[in-house]
């Protein structure tokens, strides 16, 4: 690959869930435990998009 494709992150971010560095294993988390309790979160509900709510028809709660 070219040098001048290569996207380089002059300064690495930590773990979203933790803070602790990150592990290529497991981009972009410091761990699989780190990686399955953001899962976790996503599934259980607890990261939502904001916005205005649905009406109840488009809801499919029927």
């Amino acid at each position: 690959m070219p040098s001048w494709c290569r996207v380089t992150d002059p300064a690495p971010k930590p773990c979203p869930v933790c803070g602790k560095p990150r592990c290529e294993a497991a981009r972009p988390f410091c761990s699989t435990r780190c990686k399955d309790r953001d899962l976790v979160r996503w599934l259980s509900g607890g990261y939502a998009v904001p916005g205005p709510a649905a009406p109840p028809s488009e809801t499919g709660d029927d």
